[in-house]
């Protein structure tokens, strides 16, 4: 049965302005995504570049389908997604962690959570960001968590929620203050803007980070793909692909660095990190 699926454009019969809202999920099962993510950083020197990258989309109540679908799951394998990689990092499951996280902060997302990250590629993964998008039973989004690690072993979450309890919709701004050391040519001030795209057809994560009132921001960053269903041959196909995927993403991170550092770009120590796990 075709997802219904509605955007924050969409009209309603009343008049009103229709939340993000997936009334059967059925497209959203266990995916791969193929696309690219784009960085521009505006000032002190311009740097930009784009690479293709990709990410799996991982409904958590489908996570017993990885296996089947060519992900080795919670073992060896060429292909493989660990839960200690994410959530506890002690490999317990991963719903009913961001069900309690989720509980904690006074969310009421108790439908469906789409987790798009990195698998392992040759046992080995860095994710410097992870989205899991969190829906009430009605499909609606009431939550994205933003799971962000840094090169130096630690990790942050934002989560990206109304206060007052109303859906997220596709396109609208979701700020959130950065407390969190990423790059050491950016310091722990200001604040982030995300903007995300919920379709089936199309993920699409913005991130733009404003280190002062400056209208344009210092940095903005674009992820963005196509899912397309993961099977045992798409699976091998992965393989052949990015088979160095995660080499190639540490080893773009330091090559970026070099270019900031040779362009000097000032640099900033990291800090202590946050006492708390989530910023909301």
């Amino acid at each position: 049965m075709p997802a219904t699926f509605y955007t924050a454009t969409d009209v309603l019969p009343n008049g009103g302005i229709a939340a993000t809202r997936i009334a059967d999920i059925g497209f959203a099962g266990i995916a791969v995504v193929h696309g690219e993510v784009a960085h521009t950083r505006h000032r002190p020197a311009v740097n930009a570049f784009t690479y293709p990258a990709y990410c799996l989309r991982l409904p958590l109540s489908c996570m017993g389908a990885l296996e089947s679908a060519g992900i080795a799951y919670n073992r060896r394998g060429l292909v493989s997604f660990h839960d200690r990689d994410h959530g506890a990092r002690d490999g317990t499951a991963l719903l009913p962690w961001i069900r309690a996280l989720l509980a904690t902060e006074g969310v009421a997302a108790d439908g469906e959570v789409v987790l798009y990250a990195f698998p392992r590629m040759l046992g080995y993964v860095f994710n410097p960001v992870s989205f899991w998008v969190c829906h009430d039973r009605e499909g609606r989004v009431r939550a994205v968590l933003c799971e962000v690690c840094n090169t130096f072993g630690e990790r942050h979450n934002y989560l990206l929620a109304h206060d007052d309890g109303r859906p997220l919709t596709s396109g609208e701004t979701l700020g959130a203050r950065k407390v969190f050391h990423v790059s050491p040519f950016c310091a722990v001030t200001g604040r982030y803007e995300f903007r995300f795209h919920f379709g089936a057809e199309r993920w699409l994560a913005r991130i733009d980070y404003y280190d002062d009132d400056n209208l344009t921001p210092l940095l903005a960053t674009r992820i963005s793909g196509c899912p397309q269903p993961l099977d045992g041959s798409a699976a091998r196909g992965l393989l052949r692909r990015y088979r160095w995927f995660t080499l190639g993403v540490i080893a773009r991170i330091h090559w970026q660095a070099v270019r900031l550092w040779r362009r000097r770009v000032p640099f900033f120590r990291k800090p202590a990190p946050p006492p708390h796990a989530t910023t909301r």
